[in-house]
């Protein structure tokens, strides 16, 4: 992989483990029901409270749907055996989670971000929800707490985890990772993906070693972060007190660390624990899961159009930077842009308006009326100014282009009479056009400022810019 330098002669590994809650009607392995914000320990049962004599039955369309993410990830899907991972914490009560280990359902794929860049996928497996715990007093953990509260309700609520390679060597490729995978999640339709419900969250392994280094030094897991700025900000921290560390002489401990989002720093946890400690052996209750051909091959076949082939097809008739159309992909206007350029409008000129002129959303605005507008600009009958003017009015009310111009008044302002007002400022301002000529460029804006003050901001600001450099040429 290419190397990138965090910090004087450092480079940042990344791994993140993505634990995605899926969107079924009940529960992993009973039929209580999988829904956010009930009250709590109303969506309980033997089964999800590990009551004794209590027998676990697996999901069908949790199972498919992992099989649907893992196919999308370019994983092979393959016969798969749950286990049960032992440990003691208030949030199971049957003291162990179900999960899956040595054969999970998912192996070896990738994920390509908008960059072209690919990180691998080490697996992608199937498993149950822990319980909500929340900690009651000044502090809001359990250090400090004054008693603690436990709602079952998520326990047994089906997961998919997705663990990454430790390939992610910058915090932009982190949060683009996580973005890449929540945009799939949402377009199989398998999950919400809410981090500010916690239905996706993310644990990121950070450590650090030098460039001349080939192995990896000790990791430390990063939890409690519920959005993309807060991962991008705790691996900052945590990437920075590594290093402090060893150039103090001293070394971190393998540890699970949590994001303090107010105080911007990581706190100790626990130790982190190896696959070892969590005793982990088959579930005796449940059998393997073993999935035909022919249900890969209908998986295959009903795959959605993922976000990156959304680009591909914007790109391929645009040619516009990967990185605005990612983004039109990322609100979901893409389909709005292509059916806007399909009814006459400029490709680029269509993503331009889109990116910055509609981030807040589309309202009542039709591509049609998009795809007019566009052409109104090209065809010089409004400028751009009265064109992003538009554009708020028809988000807001709908309807014609050509009739809110008639309605606000709006024409294009004649090339001779902008070549006019910019020839009287100049003979006007002697000392600042000597200026703009001799190079001081900010006196462009002077300019460009007086001819919108005489046409009311009806000018075209590229159209005034253009005579001015003109004219400075020619002198």
């Amino acid at each position: 992989m290419t190397q990138h330098i965090f910090k004087d002669n450092w480079e940042l590994i990344v791994g993140l483990e993505v634990h995605a809650e899926l969107s079924t009607k009940t529960k992993l392995f009973c039929g209580c029901l999988n829904q956010f914000g009930d009250q709590p320990n109303t969506n309980v049962c033997p089964v999800c409270l590990g009551l004794p004599g209590s027998l676990p039955v697996v999901n069908e369309t949790a199972v498919y749907f992992a099989m649907q993410l893992g196919r999308s990830l370019y994983c092979s899907v393959n016969r798969s055996v749950f286990a049960r991972k032992n440990y003691f914490y208030p949030d199971m009560p049957k003291d162990y989670q179900i999960s899956q280990y040595d054969l999970p359902t998912n192996l070896e794929g990738y994920l390509e971000l908008p960059s072209g860049e690919t990180i691998g996928i080490e697996r992608a497996h199937i498993e149950e929800d822990t319980g909500k715990t929340t900690h009651v007093g000044t502090s809001g953990r359990i250090s400090g707490a004054d008693y603690s509260l436990v709602d079952y309700n998520r326990a047994g609520v089906p997961l998919i985890e997705i663990v990454s390679k430790p390939e992610i060597r910058t915090i932009d490729q982190a949060k683009a990772y996580v973005s890449e995978l929540r945009g799939i999640i949402l377009a199989l339709e398998i999950s919400d993906a809410k981090m500010e419900e916690g239905s996706i969250r993310v644990d990121a392994n950070v450590s650090v070693r030098e460039l001349s280094e080939n192995g990896l030094r000790t990791r430390c897991e990063i939890k409690n972060v519920n959005s993309l700025k807060s991962l991008g900000r705790a691996i900052d921290y945590e990437a920075n007190r590594h290093i402090g560390l060893y150039k103090n002489g001293e070394s971190p401990k393998q540890e699970t660390r949590h994001w303090d989002e107010n105080a911007g720093r990581t706190r100790s946890g626990r130790s982190k624990e190896d696959a070892e400690d969590y005793r982990y052996f088959p579930e005796p209750d449940l059998v393997p899961l073993n999935p035909s051909e022919e249900t890969i091959a209908k998986i295959d076949q009903e795959m959605p159009e993922l976000p990156s082939k959304r680009r591909e097809k914007l790109a391929n008739l645009t040619g516009v930077k990967p990185s605005d159309i990612a983004l039109l992909v990322e609100r979901n206007h893409d389909v709005f842009a292509l059916d806007a350029i399909r009814g006459g409008g400029q490709p680029n000129q269509i993503v331009k308006h889109l990116v910055n002129n509609l981030s807040a959303g589309l309202g009542k605005l039709t591509a049609e009326a998009l795809a007019e507008l566009v052409q109104m600009e090209n065809n010089s009958e409004i400028t751009s100014t009265q064109a992003k003017k538009m554009l708020g009015e028809l988000v807001q009310r709908g309807g014609s282009p050509a009739d809110l111009a008639t309605e606000l008044g709006f024409e294009a302002i004649d090339t001779n009479e902008i070549e006019n007002l910019v020839d009287q400022l100049i003979n006007e301002h002697s000392d600042e056009w000597e200026r703009f000529c001799s190079g001081d460029t900010k006196v462009q804006g002077f300019f460009v400022g007086q001819v919108m003050k005489a046409t009311s901001g009806q000018a075209d600001g590229k159209l005034i810019n253009q005579i001015l450099n003109e004219r400075s040429t020619s002198k």
